[in-house]
């Protein structure tokens, strides 16, 4: 199903050498015997593994939504093409009615977990349970309680009797009547007209069987999955609460888990090895009978950090695809090494800076005793003090020439609706280059003097050190303090209040027109990090989640984005540019603009 937009793995650098040794990639040999030799392939990614189930708040990240795609079917993939592709032999979905907007999914009979039982509607019914938030019962104070006061990562399980999904998708939330189960079909309502109910069709996440297990104790697999149905059908707290606690919590690990069904996928490969901060494998499933079946036995994830690392171990033959941060002496390095596919262009992500609206920080009304235009003064002079023009010039450009700011919260550059919503909003006329006057003045018109701005952003990620430095030297010169407050593990830092600023990058894993619907919405949905809250943003994507006519899309993206501006909630900057480099043993690689970039089609790899 559809999730809320991601973070970038491109964004979460992590720090360290790498002990781990890969094999190389091995083509497929015949041994003495004259039986087939398992074939190999070993690839880089740029952070660690560290959740299978990358549903809930704190774990939707790329590095793990990629990990999940290699072992776990989905009703929907997308081409190369960016074209919602049907997967028929995992399951089929079809739209019954337009008013009220009824959909019906129905899984196919080889839809089947690795450990041989058959996905059922209990699996899709975990998911829409979880991910919808309609079942949970923690308050706002519940959930503080339960999270590390410092990173808001949750930490803490909820006592009995108490629900809490740590997950919250606002198109889900709008099934509010309880899906119909016949046979294999989860036929579901839309509480109103939802424009992208395709992008968004219910598909299971991880095992009801091993969450029933392990919650409530059930050992056979049918029983377990019959009871988490159960337990959402009849609204039952005690069990809904052990269940949440396993969902949130039991699918977080680093290493190999020593209970293997903490692993069961009903994708193409399962995960068989796990070194943490190292490597993770991933090895053909035996019961898996859908059509995307992989010709490569064993696929190797290492994690390799340092973008000129990855190149050596790409050089070396110790991987063969990388898709490191790209910056212009990895591109150099890469096209030096003559023998390799290089793919540049753009991605999904793109960077963004978000100000803080909760933490009674320089931006917080609540720091001039709610005075909120004062407020707003101090966040529109720190905006006028952001170099991005300057970003561009001195660190994108070098790898992709052709680079503009990016003037849209939501909007893709070159995409139809670019040029309509970006002349709405009013970004680019606001903020058309750095005014160190205009800051000045705003400084002074709200009577603030040196504000003090903690920043935060990845510290052992070395585009981002130079972004920092930019911002930190222009704002300086109208008089703010600037505080650096990087932080390798800043990705557990957001939404914790210990910083003012924070610049890294969103992900798409659809093309669906509400994706950054939880990026700017008031309250409860993870992604919206500051604190920001404009009840006129929340209705327009009321209305928008309801709108299927492209013309009416485009305008209340237009108005949203024109509030968002007003509002100085922050800025975007510039779309990321891509380099993916694979040795020629591999065929068939290359990469999309959204999550799971070169692993979209990881069934079709062949080696040479």
């Amino acid at each position: 199903m559809a999730k809320n937009k991601l973070l970038t793995a491109a964004a979460a650098v992590i720090a360290g050498a790498l002990a781990f040794s890969a094999c190389t990639p091995q083509p497929t040999a015949t041994s003495s015997s004259g039986a087939p030799k398992e074939s190999s392939l070993t690839v880089m990614w740029n952070q660690a593994f560290y959740a299978y189930n990358d549903d809930t708040a704190d774990n939707n990240n790329v590095t793990n939504a990629n990990v999940a795609y290699l072992t776990n079917d989905r009703v929907t993939f997308y081409d190369q093409d960016l074209k919602l592709q049907p997967n028929k032999s995992f399951a089929s979905y079809e739209k019954l009615s337009d008013s009220p907007l009824t959909v019906k999914v129905t899984l196919a009979d080889t839809a089947t977990w690795s450990d041989g039982v058959a996905v059922s509607p209990a699996d899709i019914i975990l998911s829409y349970g979880a991910e919808s938030g309609l079942f949970n019962t923690a308050s706002a104070d519940d959930v503080e309680k339960l999270s590390d006061p410092e990173t808001g990562t949750l930490t803490k399980k909820n006592p009995a009797g108490t629900v809490y999904f740590s997950a919250n998708s606002p198109s889900l939330a709008l099934i509010k009547e309880f899906p119909v189960i016949e046979g294999k079909s989860v036929t579901y309502k839309y509480s109103k007209t939802f424009g992208d109910w395709e992008t968004g069709v219910l598909t299971p996440g991880v095992a009801a069987h091993v969450v029933g297990k392990r919650a409530l104790g059930i050992a056979d697999p049918a029983q377990a999955a019959d009871a988490v149905l159960k337990a959402f059908q009849n609204n039952d707290k005690d069990a809904l609460s052990k269940i949440s606690n396993v969902w949130n919590f039991d699918f977080n690990f680093v290493n190999m888990p020593t209970d293997k069904e903490l692993v069961v996928g009903s994708g193409p490969y399962t995960i068989t090895d796990l070194k943490d901060g190292q490597y993770l494998t991933a090895t053909k499933n035996p019961n898996y009978k859908g059509e995307h079946k992989p010709t490569i036995d064993k696929i190797t994830i290492r994690f390799i950090a340092d973008p000129m690392a990855s190149v050596q171990a790409l050089q070396n033959g110790e991987v063969s695809i990388i898709q490191p941060q790209a910056t212009a002496d990895v591109l150099t390095a890469v096209q030096a090494l003559g023998d390799v596919n290089v793919e540049t262009g753009v991605e999904g992500s793109f960077e963004h800076l978000d100000l803080t609206f909760n933490n009674k920080g320089p931006f917080d009304p609540a720091k001039y005793g709610g005075d909120a235009a004062k407020a707003l003064k101090v966040r529109q002079a720190f905006l006028h003090t952001v170099p991005r023009a300057d970003i561009i010039d001195k660190i994108i450009k070098p790898l992709n020439p052709t680079a503009e700011v990016r003037e849209s919260f939501t909007i893709v550059p070159g995409s139809p609706m670019y040029a309509g919503v970006t002349t709405a909003n009013g970004m680019k006329a606001a903020y058309p280059q750095v005014d160190i006057e205009k800051a000045k003045a705003l400084l002074a018109e709200a009577g603030v003097e040196a504000p003090s701005v903690r920043i935060l952003y990845a510290k052992s990620n070395t585009r981002r050190v130079q972004e920092f430095q930019l911002i930190k030297e222009s704002a300086e010169k109208a008089g703010f303090k600037i505080v650096d407050n990087a932080s390798d593990a800043w990705s557990d830092k957001l939404g914790d209040k210990t910083y003012d600023v924070a610049f890294f990058a969103w992900a798409s894993n659809s093309t669906a027109i509400t994706e950054s619907d939880a990026n700017y919405r008031t309250a409860t949905v993870p992604n919206n990090f500051g604190g920001y809250s404009n009840k006129q943003v929340d209705t327009l994507f009321d209305e928008l989640q309801g709108t299927t006519d492209l013309a009416k899309q485009e305008q209340l993206i237009g108005q949203i984005e024109k509030l968002l501006v007003d509002d100085a909630f922050g800025l975007s900057i510039f779309q990321f540019p891509k380099v993916v480099a694979s040795s020629k043993k591999v065929q068939n690689v290359s990469a999309i603009a959204l999550v799971p970039t070169y692993y979209w089609n990881f069934w079709e790899w062949k080696l040479a």
